[in-house]
């Protein structure tokens, strides 16, 4: 099987990068369940179940440290988004998919944490929230989310009041991100056969008003199982870069794949330490190194960090920061390898 990817890859014109440990198992804070990769304004990363607690986010780079912790019993806390509110101040979305609700986090403390927490998005016919994607022009969130046993999923928009609004209605929906023009909005879409058995995993496209949250035109930007043939292997979490590429986590078989805005695939990232790979998101001073989270191969009562060092700046980077500029032409592959020299796997 290993085999007939790489070479379905190949002749596909995708090129197979690797990226290296970056927190491994015996120093890592967070517990298996390490998801909701997300960026500040200066580049540092952030995921959930820090000290392997349900209710708890933290700061993954550099010092290890508390971010958020609710105060909610029974929170389940399994995304985060960083944002820019009106008055330019940075703030934090976190999606808790047990109380179907986000925590607004505002008032940055020196410390990195946030004085102040107001539940928004709140709506008990929620399926979670999964994940969250953000329009930062007029600062709607999109969440996603699904019940597994029932193979069912919905999709949401929040608007900058903290009003819910059910969109529609799916398979089971986990990655989700909005494109740099905020034009396009992508949404991961798992089916189960009658056995139970992951018989599907595509990314539906929609196009989108960013202003009233509508999306319309649904289609399939890219089905795995034409594609490679792992359409058992679900999508989890996704991000954008500012060329508009789309990265993709392929939870189960420790991959990224990378996507132009017209659906081409132009790189394939492969993780050393992680197989379950839930999330992702560009950081660094530059915002050109991609994180990558998910359960460790080596422990799997622990959370690992990968990390891909490239010329692609991300999306939510660029958008928190006002640095970086987009690169050349979409179709370019966003990992740089004519300059590095890197070589196609074998």
């Amino acid at each position: 099987m290993k085999t007939t990817l790489a070479l379905l890859l190949l002749s596909a014109g995708a090129l197979a990068l690797t990226a290296e440990p970056y927190l491994a198992a015996e120093k890592s804070r967070f517990g298996a369940t390490i998801e909701g990769a997300a960026v500040d304004k200066v580049g540092n990363i952030y995921a959930v179940s820090f000290d392997g607690s349900a209710g708890q986010a933290g700061q993954v780079t550099g010092e290890q440290k508390l971010l958020f912790q609710s105060a909610e019993e029974g929170a389940l806390v399994n995304s985060i988004r960083f944002s820019l509110g009106k008055d330019g101040a940075e703030e934090a979305f976190v999606g808790d998919a047990a109380l179907h609700q986000v925590y607004r986090l505002t008032g940055r403390k020196s410390d990195g944490t946030f004085a102040n927490t107001a539940t928004v998005c709140k709506d008990a016919r929620m399926l979670q929230p999964n994940d969250l994607a953000l329009a930062p022009s007029s600062g709607r969130l999109f969440l996603s989310g699904m019940n597994y046993t029932a193979g069912t999923g919905d999709l949401w928009t929040c608007d900058s009041a903290g009003v819910a609004t059910l969109l529609g209605t799916f398979a089971r929906t986990n990655g989700i991100e909005v494109s740099p023009d905020e034009k396009t909005l992508y949404l991961s879409e798992a089916e189960n056969g009658k056995d139970g058995a992951v018989v599907a995993n595509r990314v539906l496209a929609f196009d989108l008003d960013a202003a009233s949250g509508a999306v319309s035109n649904k289609r399939v930007f890219v089905d795995f199982g034409k594609l490679d043939q792992t359409e058992a292997t679900d999508v989890d979490g996704m991000r954008t870069d500012t060329s508009g590429n789309l990265y993709v986590t392929r939870n189960g078989i420790g991959k990224v794949s990378v996507f132009s805005p017209a659906g081409k695939q132009i790189d394939t990232i492969v993780l050393p330490s992680i197989d379950f790979v839930a999330n992702l998101e560009f950081g660094g001073p530059s915002g050109t190194d991609l994180y990558m989270v998910g359960k460790c191969k080596a422990d799997d009562t622990k959370g690992c960090v990968d990390v891909y060092r490239g010329t692609a700046v991300g999306r939510a980077f660029k958008t928190l920061s006002g640095s970086g500029e987009p690169e050349p032409t979409p179709e370019t592959p966003p990992s740089g390898c004519a300059k590095t020299g890197r070589k196609l796997r074998k």
